[in-house]
């Protein structure tokens, strides 16, 4: 059974918009200056994802040894 998005939530792998949901809007037609600011958010959010994992890893190896 496909999981049901929460009303303030986008469904990001639903091939059908919901009626519900609010449109995301274009990424063009949003203002410079908030795309800059997404994008340095969205690359700070992946690297200390990686971080995360790696600190994980480490951690992990040292239980083992």
């Amino acid at each position: 059974m496909p999981r049901q998005p929460t009303p303030h939530q986008f469904d990001l792998f639903s091939n059908q918009p919901a009626a519900k949901t609010p449109q995301v809007p274009p990424w063009q037609a949003l203002p410079e200056g908030t795309r800059q600011r997404l994008t340095k958010l969205m690359v700070r959010l992946i690297l200390d994802h990686v971080d995360g994992n790696r600190v994980a890893q480490r951690e992990d190896a040292d239980h083992d040894a």
